[in-house]
């Protein structure tokens, strides 16, 4: 596998389109560009997108040390604290208008990690401890208000009254656990820890390591399940590839940042069980991509353009826990293959949705929206050329 790609990909394509979503009247990025890349400047724009932008352009400057990277991430550092952040009874908003007025003042546990997660990044990339700040204030947020001593809830009014988790929630059911919200928890305090090392986080993670392997994690289909009811009794069959190889290789991150081997060796059969179970039964091996999920038997095989980021990191990691199973470093790399082939978009190097099973791509699919955003993509890029030069 090239580092180059990576690398080229990184730094002539995403962020040059990236860069071009800069809101430099009102501030932040805009919430919204068509499939030509062209922003509607007057388009909402949510906190998970500008988190998700923040933690970029954090993230892509530790890696190379541009200072106009760091420019970009103080920018949307800017729109975070003084539009996002609901001072008055804490919390990040849910969005808000171009402008930065509140228009969804819904809090949800999701979107206070994606803001911790990208604070920690930023704080990493800045040294500035007001975002330290917020991220703790964010943490305790989350700890005080968002759960019970069983674990977190999903949804809930901007002064912290229950709503309802239509927000994370899908195929028909609505959720009061999510195994989506946990996992962004569980990966927003690995960062803060990583960041900080303070010893309250760190306990939240295993914490959150232990609800996986005793309530999410099924062992014997090798997946996590994904929704739950308050007591965590799962209320559909679902197998979501994407989020199952994802948190292969953010479980075993969040146990490389607590040091703890006993608590590793604990962790590894969820760790290798996830991989395995993404391996044996998410595949399309005819395109050596990733299906996006499997619903009560019938899988859905569209390929997904976050999935098959996370597949790539997922399964080299998966080969450098076990680098005699050269399968998984090869199918890291044929889903890159791919990726470079159907999902990139060749007019403006921004990646497409989703692409049908016979790999056409409908046309009018958004490149900036809400949930299209540079983490996944971003990521996969930064952890690749990271692992791949080490």
């Amino acid at each position: 596998m090239d580092i180059r790609t990576f690398e080229n990909h990184l730094k002539n394509q995403l962020l040059p389109f990236w860069n071009r979503m800069e809101d430099v009247e009102n501030g932040g990025f805009y919430g919204y560009a068509n499939e030509s890349g062209v922003p509607d400047k007057n388009s909402i724009k949510s906190c998970i997108l500008n988190s998700r932008i923040l933690w970029f352009y954090s993230a892509s400057y530790n890696l190379l040390k541009e200072n106009d990277l760091l420019e970009k991430a103080k920018h949307a550092f800017s729109f975070l604290q003084n539009h996002f952040y609901d001072s008055r009874y804490q919390g990040v908003f849910w969005s808000v208008e171009a402008d930065g007025t509140p228009v969804d003042t819904t809090k949800h546990t999701y979107n206070q990690a994606f803001a911790i997660y990208a604070l920690s990044e930023y704080y990493k990339a800045s040294h500035n401890k007001e975002a330290l700040h917020l991220a703790y204030s964010l943490y305790y947020t989350i700890e005080e208000k968002c759960r019970d001593e069983e674990g977190y809830f999903e949804a809930f009014s901007r002064d912290y009254v229950p709503v309802s988790n239509e927000k994370l929630s899908e195929n028909g059911v609505i959720a009061q656990r999510t195994m989506n919200t946990l996992l962004h928890v569980m990966e927003a305090y690995t960062e803060l820890y990583r960041a900080d090392k303070f010893f309250k986080v760190g306990d939240s993670v295993r914490e959150i390591l232990r609800i996986f392997k005793s309530k999410i994690y099924n062992s014997d289909k090798g997946i996590c399940e994904v929704f739950f009811d308050k007591e965590y009794r799962s209320l559909i069959s679902l197998e979501s590839y994407g989020h199952d190889i994802e948190a292969s290789w953010l479980i075993d991150r969040a146990c490389e940042a607590l040091g703890d081997k006993a608590y590793y060796e604990e962790m590894l059969p969820v760790i290798e069980g996830l991989a395995k179970g993404a391996y044996d039964n998410g595949l399309d091996m005819n395109n050596h991509a990733m299906n996006n999920e499997c619903e009560n038997g019938n899988v859905s095989a569209k390929k997904i353009w976050w999935v098959q980021a996370e597949a790539v990191t997922g399964f080299y990691n998966a080969y450098q826990l076990n680098p005699e199973k050269s399968l998984y470093k090869d199918m890291s790399e044929q889903i890159w293959d791919y990726i470079q082939n159907f999902v990139i978009d060749k007019n403006t190097g921004e990646w497409v949705e989703d692409v049908e099973p016979d790999n056409h791509i409908k046309s009018g699919q958004a490149l900036v929206h809400p949930w299209k955003c540079p983490y996944h993509n971003g990521r996969m890029c930064i952890e690749m050329i990271n692992r791949l030069a080490s």
